[in-house]
């Protein structure tokens, strides 16, 4: 009789461990969910800004025009260095994947360091537009240009602030499936913010100096 009580014990905290674990799955799926739910709201939102910047790109109040303010050469680095960043982001992912810790802080740590390069040539930018008297209330096109690229770059700085929270979580805790699943949705919100800065390139600077 003890042994069949201890059998069924035993059995009774398989079962929990495996409801707990199944528990723990499902809100995983829950969170990338939400994840992506929240992906989808910054697509509209971007469609929109994109769409009143193209409204509005013409409507220069006799104030400078983008062919005179965009200097090429500065936007070629940003989007070069940026692209650069979303490949070594693809390397941390492929670290994790092999099961080094060590690789995969270190790849998070070059993708921050580019995605700050990025957006310090961005403010650099903007200083000098703002210096030579292109504010956001100069014109109804300065206004486009600075609430959408300015979007963008508020959303690299909060992926920047996430991915170090990220890699102190890494080296306290390790690949968990916790920090896995952490580790895909900053790679999916990464390249997500570079598609969104190749068009930025296409449809605001390149057909602007055009």
């Amino acid at each position: 009789m003890a042994h069949v009580n201890a059998h069924a014990g035993s059995a009774g905290k398989a079962g929990v461990a495996h409801e707990a674990g199944h528990g723990h799955h499902d809100l995983e799926s829950l969170r990338l969910m939400g994840f992506w739910i929240f992906l989808m709201t910054d697509v509209i939102i971007f469609a929109t800004l994109f769409a009143t910047y193209i409204v509005l790109r013409n409507g220069t109040a006799g104030g400078p025009t983008a062919s005179e303010l965009f200097e090429m050469p500065g936007v070629v680095a940003e989007t070069f260095i940026l692209l650069t960043s979303s490949f070594t982001g693809g390397l941390a992912v492929l670290s994790m994947n092999q099961g080094s810790r060590k690789g995969l802080i270190g790849w998070l740590a070059v993708t921050a360091l580019l995605g700050a390069s990025f957006i310090g040539l961005e403010i650099s930018e903007f200083v000098k537009m703002v210096h030579e008297g292109a504010t956001i209330g100069t014109s109804a096109f300065l206004s486009g240009f600075f609430t959408l690229v300015g979007t963008h770059g508020v959303h690299v700085s909060i992926g920047l602030v996430w991915m170090v929270a990220l890699m102190i979580q890494l080296g306290r805790r390790g690949i968990t499936p916790v920090t896995r699943r952490k580790v895909n949705v900053i790679s999916l919100y990464w390249h997500f913010l570079d598609v969104v800065w190749i068009f930025v390139f296409t449809i605001v600077y390149l057909l602007g100096v055009m």
